[in-house]
This record gives structure tokens, sequence and C-alpha cells, in this order.
């Protein structure tokens, strides 16, 4: 399957995905989620790298308002009874740290979110070619502009990692092999895996690779910077 033409990535036509990668599912987070903090510097790296070779990053994130109405059923009880995690307006819901980078390269500015927009649907954009897009269930094209971005990028291999994969990092994947993207997981820079899940994530046709390997195929391949539109 790792020689097959038909799943290769195609580096030099990559984005970045980044899941759920925010202050309140942190391991300490107000509804952390075990190892996430632990694999922030991986990201960091992987952000890095993409931002270097000009290729799109997309962070997409959750927004929990305090009503609950918009909130996954098996979460709706919970926000509905006072949990707040991840709510519009709060810090826990900002991304975490380092992770829109700084330095020359980076974008991070203020890092504030514009709730508004993000609920809206549309895009908030950090830079030229970064952006944070807001979804309401576990996958990240269900109900958000993530495919018409991607398109208008000329997007056909999609890197994810992020937080965590038996939830939205798998659903996104799901969702990404039914649009015909290729597909990678970064096996070290997403939280709650193990080899069981890696081996059912590779049978869908998902390459699987380290943070190391793909910050030197983006690197050595890297790409035109793409902007937005």
């Amino acid at each position: 399957m790792a020689d097959d033409p038909h799943l290769a990535p195609h580096w030099e036509s990559a984005a970045l995905i980044t899941i759920d990668v925010q202050r309140d599912f942190l391991s300490d987070g107000a509804f952390g989620i075990p190892g996430t903090s632990e694999i922030l510097p991986n990201l960091a790296r992987l952000t890095e790298a993409f931002r270097r070779g000009g290729r799109p990053i997309v962070h997409i994130v959750r927004l929990y308002p305090a009503d609950g109405q918009d909130v996954d059923r098996v979460r709706r009880s919970l926000v509905q009874g006072g949990a707040a995690f991840a709510q519009p307006g709060s810090p826990g819901r900002l991304l975490a740290d380092g992770l829109l980078g700084d330095g020359p390269l980076g974008v991070a500015e203020s890092g504030e979110l514009d709730d508004e927009l993000l609920l809206r649907g549309e895009p908030q954009w950090f830079g030229t070619s970064e952006c944070v897009l807001y979804k309401p269930r576990w996958g990240a094209f269900y109900r958000t502009r993530l495919e018409e971005l991607l398109a208008e990028r000329n997007v056909d291999t999609l890197v994810f990692a992020g937080c965590n994969l038996p939830n939205c990092p798998r659903a996104s994947i799901i969702e990404a092999h039914e649009r015909d993207f290729r597909v990678v997981l970064v096996t070290d820079a997403v939280s709650q895996a193990g080899d069981q899940a890696f081996r059912e994530i590779a049978g869908l046709g998902t390459v699987l690779r380290t943070t190391a390997e793909a910050v030197g195929e983006v690197s050595k391949r890297g790409g035109s910077v793409v902007t937005a539109t």
C-alpha cells in the first residue's frame, strides 16, 4: 500500500490541517485531552515547515456557545448544564501558544479569534496562506468551507495532526478520503493515538508519517506561496 501511486502524498500541493489544538483541550485544560500538550513541540515544527514552504495551513477549531443548541448531542447536555469549554469570548477557545508561530515567519499577532466571523462559517486569515476555520461537529468538512478553500489553492493532499484521534481527526480523515484527497496522518503529532488506531486509519488508505518525515518532505519539495482570495 505504501507504494500505491494513488495514495502517495503530493507534498508540493499539500495543506496542513490541525484539529482542535485549543487551550481548553490541552492536557491540563478545562476539557483536557491527555497527551495533547505533549504533541505541541511537533505541531510547532510542522506549522513552521509548512509556513516556510509556502503551503496552506488550516487550523480547525470548536466553539461551544453557552446555550448548547448547536453542539454534538453527546456533549449537548453537558454544555447546557453549565460546562464551559471552548466558549466564545473565553481564553480557552484560543489556539495553543506557539501554533501560529513567532518571529519573522510567524503570523500570530495577538492570536485573538473573531468568534462572530468564525461562527458565520468564514475563515479568519493570519498571514497570506494560514487561516482558522470553525467546525460545528466532528468532521472538518461538515458545514464548513474547507473543501472550497482547498480547491481554490489546488490542494490535493491533506496532512492531519492535532487533538484527538478517535474523534475529530478520524472523522475529518474519513471525510477527506470520501472527497478523494490524498491523506497523511502525522503519528507523533496527534493525541489519543495507538497502534490499533493507526492500523485502522492506514486501512482507509491514509499514509502514516512522523513529524521528522513530514517536515523533511515539505522542506525538500515546498511549493509556491499560496495566497488568500
